[in-house]
């Protein structure tokens, strides 16, 4: 049997608030932690009125009822209570008494007003990752999918249940899981392309970790579908192509130069513009002929129909018939159904500009002749004949006599592209214009660079004057480009030292060449070995661009290619 101290210290053990009153509302038990909650001392309470002591007790209820009071919430001072009170019974079941049992739940309340709060947080989180059109994945630091929005499902095709808990290459058709590369690095990854979904949807995908503090809890990313903008990217590069086709740009107004080839070149040209004529243009890569083509048809009667620019040497020769004379429906594997107009129709009643004509096969020129003889096309597999109104300016680089001497360039053919020929000088035939040339060029190119260049010194000029210029014009915008893009902000003048050094400027390449000479072999030999140096030389100084090489030595891309094939060189 415990004694009463026993009982006492029991009491005064328990963490809860105790106070019991006897049959009349006296105070006969305050425990130690009723003390601390209510402010009071034991020593001054026992034996007094508990209405007395405690303004807002209910004790006294209790003794007039007899009947319990649970989880009671009353507000003492800044603290919060929860109070059981019972009324207690002796053995014959007389109300003796009352006693009450109370805790502080103040940090209880707190926490959940901020569970609440976190909880309305957290449905707010999910209301703006759910409205968002981007679509939003999120995994663990395991990599495991903990979650996705609607966005996600829309464009993936994948629902809660294909990817939360599963790891994150569930949804990958092609490319590396961003979340794993995220987890595994630490880092943000921006842009990163792959296919997605059963569908495989084109798409860009941002992600990062998620830091708490300074650990890493998992990964995020967004995901951007980027079909639409690839279809509309398409289609404007479609529209962009068409453009170029149709317009004609440049005028004779273009044309820079004062020097009597030039204005011999110019006059030539006007006067063609004036007929319906065919007219070849003859002249070495980069000379402008293009700019020519485009100022005779802006200064004929036919300027206001379409002007149509095709290269030939950029075209295969499966592609070439169908781009040029267009196809029937069916007329090979892939074709479009119904068919397709070709550029010769495109252009009915405006101009054709072919471009690199001496790169076509013998075949094609058959097709090219019937157009100047009979004015019509036969589309790729059709039998029937469509008229067409077309005016042909053909251009070239290369040499139309021996390629017809050789058979590869059909004599009847030259004949009828060779009716207004316009030799359209090189600019080492020329070089009287190069002032001329370069203010046209810092002109231009202040404008865009944003800068304000007023000329070149007369020592820069004295160099480019020494320069025998094998990529003519567009060299010389290449070479005036890059000196004002070495020059600081604030210079005026292009010096001599912002010049970069010129690309058939080849150390030991004289000296090559004298020693390929002077040994004593076939011609054919000789030349093929210098034909061979001059390639991997120049192909070193544009750092194997070949395009550029191309331009500089005044052939083909095609016939580049073929060359370097020819003599093993990459």
């Amino acid at each position: 049997m415990l004694s009463i101290e026993e009982i006492i210290s029991i009491l005064n053990a328990i963490s809860d608030g105790l106070i019991a009153v006897d049959r009349n509302g006296y105070i006969t038990i305050l425990n130690t932690s009723a003390e601390k909650l209510l402010n009071l001392k034991r020593d001054g309470v026992l034996g007094k009125k508990v209405s007395d002591i405690i303004p807002n007790t209910r004790l006294h209820i209790i003794l007039e009822t007899g009947e319990p009071e649970v989880n009671q919430i009353q507000r003492i001072d800044d603290i919060t209570i929860l109070t059981n009170r019972m009324p207690v019974f002796d053995k014959k079941g007389n109300l003796a008494g009352a006693v009450a049992i109370f805790r502080d739940i103040t940090e209880v309340k707190h926490l959940a007003e901020e569970i609440t709060n976190l909880k309305d947080i957290q449905s707010m989180l999910e209301a703006i990752i759910n409205s968002t059109q981007d679509a939003i994945s999120v995994v663990d630091v395991d990599g495991r999918g903990i979650l996705i929005n609607k966005a996600y499902t829309r464009l993936i095709g994948l629902t809660k249940d294909d990817v939360i808990g599963k790891p994150a290459t569930v949804d990958i058709a092609e490319g590396e899981s961003v979340h794993y590369r995220v987890l595994k690095t630490g880092k943000p990854l921006k842009g990163v392309p792959m296919l997605v979904g059963p569908n495989k949807k084109d798409v860009v995908v941002n992600a990062a970790p998620i830091m708490v503090g300074e650990s890493m809890r998992g990964s995020v990313a967004v995901i951007h579908d980027v079909s639409e903008i690839k279809k509309l990217t398409e289609e404007l590069d479609l529209m962009k192509r068409r453009v170029r086709h149709l317009e004609a740009r440049y005028s004779f107004d273009d044309i820079v130069g004062q020097s009597s080839a030039m204005r011999e070149a110019v006059e030539a040209a006007k006067n063609a513009a004036g007929t319906n004529a065919t007219v070849l243009l003859r002249g070495e890569s980069g000379t402008g002929k293009e700019l020519f083509a485009h100022a005779i048809h802006n200064e004929s009667e036919r300027r206001h129909h379409q002007f149509i620019r095709v290269n030939c040497s950029a075209l295969t020769d499966s592609l070439l018939g169908s781009e040029l004379f267009g196809y029937a429906d069916g007329a090979f594997t892939g074709a479009r159904r119904g068919g397709r107009k070709g550029l010769f129709e495109e252009a009915d009643g405006g101009t054709i500009f072919l471009d690199e004509i001496g790169e076509i096969n013998l075949n094609h020129q058959a097709m090219l002749l019937r157009v100047l003889n009979e004015k019509e096309i036969i589309r790729v597999g059709e039998s029937k004949p469509t008229p067409v109104d077309v005016r042909i300016i053909a251009a070239t680089n290369t040499d139309l006599e021996k390629a017809v001497k050789l058979g590869s360039f059909r004599k009847d053919l030259y004949f009828r592209l060779n009716v207004i020929p316009i030799h359209i000088p090189s600019l080492r035939e020329r070089k009287e214009d190069l002032p001329l040339l370069i203010a046209h060029l810092i002109k231009k190119y202040n404008q865009e660079y944003g800068r304000a260049v007023e000329k070149m010194s007369d020592e820069a000029l004295e160099c480019l004057l020494e320069y025998d210029w094998p990529g003519n014009i567009r060299e010389l915008e290449n070479v005036i480009s890059r000196a004002m893009i070495n020059m600081k902000f604030g210079d005026m003048v292009i010096e001599k030292r912002h010049i970069p050094r010129l690309y058939m400027e080849i150390p030991g390449a004289e000296y090559k060449l004298t020693e390929i000479i002077e040994q004593i072999r076939p011609l054919k030999e000789i030349m093929e070995e210098t034909e061979k140096e001059v390639l991997k030389n120049t192909l070193e100084k544009v750092n194997g661009n070949k395009s550029e090489a191309a331009k500089i030595l005044g052939v083909s891309v095609r016939n580049l290619f073929y060359k370097l094939k020819k003599y093993n060189l990459k």
